[in-house]
């Protein structure tokens, strides 16, 4: 259960702080309208981040690192029915995943994904372990980027590795065959990522696929305010998208994509909850979207905070279908369709 505490509206923080009359709290208990497994995961306090002062370098690295460490060792590649390789492509690390069964083929369909981890975690062990994961959700050959991050590598270090690796993807296919997406921190990058392709006049992918995305770093939608003590899982992330921005204007575009001009960007989904932090981050890039003439599919789930209910529950199962029907929709699936119309044809 979720307390959170609810000033009257118009009441500044001083005169909130000796107001603590007019103050009550709220609790949010799991609702009755969503799983099980759902109802046990709302019940995990998250806690509260302290972040280590901005210039403490070795603070920031071994917060990165006991983070990375507790997600690969979540989520194991042995439980996998995925491999795994690495690649080095244009100095930019690449996981390749591969689900067991899925054909090595010259026009085989890729899904370039972003990493999440709020612009400072996820990579090394973290991102080959959350790219199994993607490529045995999706179905389809992923290629996870293990894009440089701050204290040691703040923007545009990650939007650069990303530029690296598309030009090499739409190089190689036929851009149709390309599809990019990113959940929360990964969804800045994949969204960013396109607007470089574009200014670069490098052909569009087939689609996007923008998980819960971290698009404003401004924070300055109204979940920021109603959301913030109801998301179980995220809590603001100024502090670290500074130590990203590295004193870059968090307005531009290339690090706040929902600023940007998404005129002729590709079909889109996009996915949230009603007790995400990011909720309006991804509504308005949906409204954004909309309003550019681009086709988008929003999806918002009953009391999902960011990033789901840990990956298990029925609703993560639906969300993770929603977005296969989506990437098949746009193409991902045209190559196997073709072998199947082959060999009925051979068997026949």
């Amino acid at each position: 259960m979720r307390r959170q505490t609810v000033v009257p509206p118009g009441t500044s923080d001083e005169v909130a702080s000796t107001r603590a009359g007019v103050m009550h709290e709220r609790t949010f208990p799991a609702p009755s309208t969503v799983s099980e497994q759902a109802r046990a995961w709302l019940a995990v306090d998250g806690g509260e981040l302290s972040y280590p002062a901005t210039g403490d370098t070795e603070a920031w690295l071994a917060m990165a690192e006991q983070a990375n460490r507790s997600t690969a060792q979540r989520f194991p590649i042995s439980d996998l029915p995925v491999t795994v390789e690495d690649l080095d492509v244009d100095g930019a690390t690449v996981y390749a995943a591969r689900p067991h069964g899925v054909e090595r083929k010259a026009d085989e369909p890729v899904f370039l994904w972003m990493h999440p981890g709020g612009l400072l975690v996820g990579g090394g062990d973290a991102c080959r372990a959350t790219t199994a994961r993607t490529a045995s959700s999706t179905g389809m050959l992923v290629w996870g980027v293990d894009y440089r991050l701050p204290p040691l590598h703040p923007y545009p270090a990650a939007l650069d590795d990303a530029i690296a690796v598309y030009r090499r993807v739409v190089e190689d296919r036929d851009p149709s065959r390309v599809f990019v997406g990113g959940d929360s921190a990964g969804g800045n990058i994949a969204a960013a990522l396109l607007l470089r392709a574009k200014d670069a006049g490098l052909p569009m992918p087939a689609a996007l696929v923008l998980n819960t995305p971290q698009v404003d770093l401004t924070e300055a939608g109204d979940t920021f305010q109603t959301l913030a003590g109801v998301d179980n899982v995220l809590r603001s992330l100024r502090a670290t998208n500074a130590l990203y921005a590295a004193g870059a204007d968090l307005r531009d575009p290339h690090l706040s994509p929902l600023l940007g001009e998404l005129s002729g960007f590709p079909p889109t989904f996009l996915r949230s909850g009603t007790r995400d932090l990011f909720l309006s981050n991804t509504v308005r890039m949906h409204r954004k979207l909309r309003g550019a003439s681009v086709e988008a599919e929003l999806h918002v789930f009953e009391a999902m905070p960011h990033g789901g209910f840990g990956g298990d529950s029925p609703e993560d199962r639906e969300a993770a279908a929603e977005q296969r029907l989506f990437l098949g929709k746009h193409g991902a699936w045209r190559h196997r369709a073709r072998a199947a119309t082959v060999r009925e044809k051979r068997d026949s």
